[in-house]
């Protein structure tokens, strides 16, 4: 055998499980999460109801009321700048099914706003950067961002429930959406987001029709954890938790090394056996 190829894939062994050991903080034997029973019921309980009048900044720092946008329907989610999974993925195909719900209704038809609920790290520059790397372009979209103060209130009145964890956000994944007087007439779930979901209630709110009953709660409450970031309690952001991502490559690295080894041991023995057959005497027969 090859000792030093065997000294290397031990060392490469070593460091793959060393180095998260150094990066990785403990993490707390239990971790808060949502119920997701409540969150269910609570989304629901405000449905029909009218959020209070809050004021928020847009992109550009400038103040807007929730009021001014009576008068069409209104499409609301919730997000936050930190994550870089879930909420990158739902905004982009959020963004698809309103491209498809404006060839369809116009995009003057009807509005849409993301709200940053982590507060103060959303902040108007953040949701401007968020926005602008999802390439989200549409004339009737607008990124908000709302005071700290006004967050617990602000997310009780749209039913969204949200909880900060050693690892990210537990949050539910919901869609608002709020008639023409901003009264809200329906709650959608999930991360798939479609154009087939949103357009029939659309239609009947432009229409001026009494929305159908809601043929799709059994639709699902999905439990969101960002596992490639760690919450900071005591600055109230989150940091990429580099450690997930080099356990990761070491362990690439440890399975790439430990393959190249076994190939060349492979091809050794086999050159070996070559050269013994190549050597032996030939045998004449008596």
């Amino acid at each position: 055998m090859n000792i030093g190829w065997f000294a290397l894939a031990a060392l490469v062994a070593g460091l793959a499980h060393a180095s998260p050991a150094r990066s990785v903080e403990p993490e707390p034997t239990s971790r808060a999460a949502i119920d997701q029973t409540a969150a269910l019921r609570d989304s629901q309980a405000v449905l029909g109801s009218q959020p209070a009048d809050y004021t928020l900044l847009d992109r550009e720092g400038r103040p807007v009321r929730l009021s001014s946008y009576r008068g069409k329907p209104l499409l609301v989610s919730f997000i936050y700048t930190g994550c870089f999974t879930v909420c990158p993925t739902s905004t982009r195909l959020l963004n698809d099914a309103v491209t498809v719900l404006q060839d369809r209704f116009g995009a003057s038809q009807f509005n849409v706003v993301s709200v940053g609920f982590n507060q103060p790290a959303d902040s108007p520059q953040a949701l401007k950067a968020f926005a602008a790397q999802n390439r989200i372009i549409q004339p009737n979209w607008e990124f908000l961002s709302p005071h700290a103060s006004i967050v617990p209130a602000l997310t009780r009145d749209f039913g969204f429930s949200y909880m900060a964890t050693a690892a990210g956000f537990d949050h539910l994944l919901q869609l608002t959406i709020l008639d023409g007087n901003g009264r809200i007439v329906r709650q959608v779930y999930g991360d798939r987001l479609s154009a087939a979901q949103l357009g029939e209630p659309l239609k009947q709110l432009l229409a001026g029709a009494p929305l159908a009953e809601d043929a799709g709660l059994s639709g699902f409450v999905d439990r969101v954890r960002i596992l490639c970031s760690v919450y900071d309690p005591a600055t109230g952001t989150y940091r990429v938790d580099y450690g997930l991502a080099i356990m990761v490559a070491g362990g690439i690295t440890f399975a790439l090394a430990m393959a190249w080894f076994f190939l060349l041991e492979w091809r050794a023995q086999r050159r070996s056996r070559r050269r013994d057959t190549a050597h032996e005497p030939t045998r004449l027969p008596a």
